[in-house]
């Protein structure tokens, strides 16, 4: 499961610097000079960068499983989950219009994070799905 292991890296250093590490730190007005609105109230940007930072504890112990020969499907079913959801949320808003005011650059950013929500997702799902075909080693009575 190569593969697996530097998907997983990718989404980590990723998740940390474009998602975790603003929401857990940024100010109010480094959002705005991003193009984006000011998250209000700053508690909930500052939960949802916790909630990440959860993610890439689980992410981490994904790799850490890998490494001891062991199975990483819950880690894989988590982000399917994370991944797979924000994807379709990015996609309805993004659709709907509600970044349209944005700056260019948040617009962009915002696509490029659904579009690699979506692609880390259908990724996994692959992984997943390969994992589930795969014949179980029969256990010793």
């Amino acid at each position: 499961m190569r593969g697996l292991k530097g998907l997983l890296i990718r989404k980590i250093v990723i998740t940390a610097i474009f998602w975790c590490v603003p929401l857990l730190l940024f100010p109010s007005q480094w959002f705005i000079a991003l193009g984006m609105p000011a998250p209000e109230p700053l508690l909930i940007a500052r939960l949802l960068g916790a909630a990440y930072l959860a993610l890439l504890v689980g992410y981490g112990a994904g790799l850490q499983a890998l490494r001891r020969g062991e199975s990483p499907l819950a880690v894989i079913d988590m982000g399917i989950t994370s991944n797979g959801a924000a994807a379709l949320l990015m996609l309805y808003f993004g659709t709907t219009g509600s970044w349209a005011q944005w700056g260019i650059g948040a617009q962009v950013f915002m696509w490029l994070s659904a579009l690699g929500a979506g692609s880390i997702a259908a990724s996994l799902l692959r992984f997943r799905l390969r994992h589930r075909a795969e014949p179980k080693p029969s256990r010793p009575d």
